[in-house]
Order: structure tokens, then sequence, then C-alpha cells
């Protein structure tokens, strides 16, 4: 019943304070997605970065920053558009998206730098796995 409901995961917020601890030293790849409040394509990609932060729990950091409230990060990366999604794996920028991305998409992205990547963070290229 409704009133049964799962209390709500609580999904990470980076901010300009919090970045090198939370993304800079992360052991995981890390998915950000810069949005604000007022955006309405990033109202209907929140709920999808909520879900991906719950199910990659543990393998992946999913998390958000408000541009409004961190602008610091904004400047820093050049945040023009929202949503912009960004992927920072051992230290390091590797993808940056804008506009609203599929979820199987970013399913597909996290599970390929989980999967392996260099001592960079870069995804490693498999011959073998070429037609």
């Amino acid at each position: 019943m409704f009133w049964n409901k799962k209390p709500a995961y609580e999904i990470t917020y980076v901010t300009d304070d919090n970045f090198n601890e939370l993304v800079a030293k992360a052991d995981v790849p890390v998915l950000i997605d810069f949005y604000a409040d007022w955006c309405g394509p990033c109202k209907i990609l929140g709920p999808i970065i909520e879900e991906l932060a719950q199910e990659y729990d543990g393998k992946a950091l999913v998390a958000k920053v408000n541009t409004e409230t961190n602008p610091k990060l904004s400047q820093h990366f050049k945040i023009k558009s929202i949503p912009t999604i960004m992927l920072f794996n051992k230290g390091n920028i590797h993808e940056r998206f804008s506009g609203l991305i599929p979820k199987p998409n970013l399913e597909e992205i996290l599970d390929q730098y989980i999967a392996g990547t260099d001592e960079q963070g870069r995804l490693i290229d498999n011959p073998e796995a070429k037609p």
C-alpha cells in the first residue's frame, strides 16, 4: 500500500567544498549530473540519476551538482547548458554529455568503466572484442 513505501534512496550531492574528497579521490567511476531546480530536462533526468545511484551503489558513485549553489564547479568545468553529465575515473574526466541521455546509455557507459580501465582511468581498447 502507498503508506508502506520504501524510503527514497539518499543520492550524493557534490559541492564546491567536497568535490576533491568525493570525486578526485574516488576509487570507483563517478557519474555527475550538473543540474538546476528550475530546469525542465533536469527534472526528467533526475529520477533516472537517482535510480542509477541506487543500482550502482558500491560499484560507482552517481551524484548530482546543483549549478546554482555550486558556482565554482560550474565555472571550472565550463557548464554552459544543463543537464550536463560528466564521468570521472581515477581523478580524470573522461566523458561529457549535454542534454537528456537515456538510462540504458548511461548504464552502458558506467558498465564499461566498471569493467576495466588503465592507470589513468581510460577505457581499455580490447581488439579481440571487435568483429
